[in-house]
């Protein structure tokens, strides 16, 4: 994983505090505190436990954790990389403001193939509805009344419009998409293991099976380019951090010397540091075994 990413850098905004809060028509949202201030980051700085995270949250809804318990661990996510972007993850282009329509290609959320921009801006602003003025395939976005906003949008003018409404304070997303997203990413862990594990005692169309589910990668491609800085540094051009989560997943599936693994013993996902090792952490494995041997007794 580190190979993949020590030359390179992106650009992701998080708040100092988010909160949970019900749109009028019941709809729970995950969106920054009133009073909480942003601030500019590098996901790929910690590109490991951001997907190890995003992985373990994923894990505790395949389990069938209390709500409570996930909507806790993704407020934690959330304080500690930010909202995914869903906004401009979802459609064809996260340059949909230039466009008459957003234009959504099939995914886990939205049926729709395409819808008015007005109508897909309420989705992600249930709360307090941006300035925006659009006329066809021009528009026009006004910030007031909220310095720090105007600097974030100032300092971020070298993103798309539509990425830049999604880093202000009234962004908001929904939980039952967030809860989700994590899951998708844990099932696609889930299956790839099991596929390796149990490929032998699989026929052909039990194999096809698992290799359709890894379609859940379909999407946006991310660009880059290369700034010359202390040394020749590739720039990702993320439009969301879903997006990033999901290339940096990637990456590390297809990693063979160090692989991503679930722990025998508490059952969290972690990278291994030889292909045959079972646990996360040395206690993990003592409370197995002890474990198990209380069971043969």
């Amino acid at each position: 994983m580190k190979r993949y990413f020590e030359q390179a850098s992106a650009q992701w905004v998080r708040y100092s505090a988010y909160e949970w809060r019900k749109a009028a028509d019941g709809t729970l949202y995950l969106t920054a505190a009133p009073d909480a201030q942003p601030e500019i980051y590098d996901p790929l700085k910690n590109a490991q436990q951001l997907v190890l995270d995003a992985l373990n949250i994923g894990r505790m809804g395949m389990s069938k954790k209390p709500d409570a318990n996930i909507q806790a661990a993704i407020l934690r996510f959330a304080g500690n990389y930010g909202l995914f972007g869903l906004m401009t993850a979802l459609p064809t282009t996260a340059n949909f403001m230039e466009y008459e329509a957003v234009y959504l290609p099939k995914n886990r959320f939205l049926k729709e193939e395409s819808m008015q921009t007005d109508g897909y801006l309420d989705l992600f602003f249930p709360f307090a509805k941006p300035e925006v003025a659009k006329r066809g395939i021009e528009s026009e976005w006004r910030i007031s009344d909220d310095r720090t906003m105007m600097a974030l949008a100032m300092a971020m003018n070298d993103q798309h419009m539509a990425v830049n409404m999604s880093f202000q304070r009234e962004y908001a997303e929904r939980y039952d998409w967030l809860k989700q997203q994590f899951v998708d990413w844990a099932f696609i862990l889930t299956t790839c293991i099991l596929y390796y594990m149990d490929f032998d005692q699989m026929s052909e169309d039990q194999r096809d099976v698992f290799r359709k589910a890894m379609t859940v990668f379909d999407g946006n491609t991310p660009t880059y380019h290369i700034a010359l800085r202390d040394k020749p540094t590739i720039v990702w051009d993320f439009h969301s951090l879903l997006l990033a989560v999901q290339l940096m997943f990637s990456f590390m599936l297809a990693d063979e010397d160090n692989p991503l693994r679930i722990c025998k013993g508490c059952g969290n996902v972690f990278v291994a540091g030889r292909k045959n090792e079972s646990f996360c952490s040395p206690e993990c494995k003592n409370r197995y075994n002890v474990g198990k041997s209380r069971d043969k007794k």
